[in-house]
């Protein structure tokens, strides 16, 4: 493991040293706790959000097809995150920061994987995103869960800041870039499930009807199929 010099006047590293220095001081158990909430807590928290947003959002929506949609797309987009970035991993080729640098307290350690960028940002930013899409309210919620997530990839020294950065980029991208493709498909898929035994799924038994087309649109229709 090398010392690389000058590592003050970089701020990708100094930023890395200051939030992982909380790691040397902290008590074994708060590291380790942290360690389960950057592993798998925050992904659980991150997943029972658009669980609720489902359930209790989504499905009691005037427009539930294309709610359901939208929550179901947060979860996709994260998945696809999450595939893109094996490419981006092998492009870059960035090395783990511990491997660079003397003095980091490792609590995690990522195997033969790269670091840029983050796997564990770029699904949680998808999935935020994405819920902030249907909910402001616990798209707001997913965007803090995400944030701890990246924050705790650093503490634990796993994670260049710009690594998480770069994830949180990568996750909202491929969530909004994709997101009109997606959301028409889905959409569609969504409405077709109304019709079916599947149609709590979309929305909530004695929840508001799906509005029906105006009487002038019906008409354009009969007109457009004669």
């Amino acid at each position: 493991m090398a010392k690389v010099a000058n590592d003050s006047v970089n701020p990708d590293i100094s930023l890395l040293r200051d939030i992982n220095d909380f790691a040397k001081q902290a008590p074994h158990g708060v590291d380790r706790a942290v360690q389960f909430l950057s592993d798998y807590g925050l992904i659980a928290v991150a997943a029972v959000l658009a669980g609720w947003c489902w359930w209790r959002v989504a499905r009691r929506s005037a427009d539930a097809p294309a709610a359901v949609a939208g929550v179901l797309w947060a979860v996709l987009a994260g998945g696809l995150a999450l595939l893109l970035n094996i490419p981006v991993r092998a492009f870059v080729h960035r090395p783990r920061p511990y491997t660079e640098h003397d003095g980091l307290d490792v609590l995690v350690h990522g195997g033969h994987h790269y670091s840029f960028v983050s796997d564990h940002a770029a699904l949680t930013g998808a999935v935020a995103v994405g819920l902030f899409m249907v909910s402001r309210r616990l798209g707001a919620a997913a965007l803090l869960v995400a944030l701890a997530e990246g924050i705790s990839r650093i503490y634990l020294g796993a994670h260049y800041p710009t690594d998480v950065v770069g994830g949180f980029a990568l996750g909202a991208a491929t969530c909004l870039l994709l997101a009109p493709l997606a959301l028409a498909l889905l959409t569609a898929l969504t409405t077709s499930l109304t019709t079916t035994r599947l149609a709590f799924l979309i929305r909530r038994p004695g929840g508001p009807a799906i509005p029906s087309p105006a009487p002038q649109q019906r008409a354009d229709d009969k007109g457009l199929a004669a």
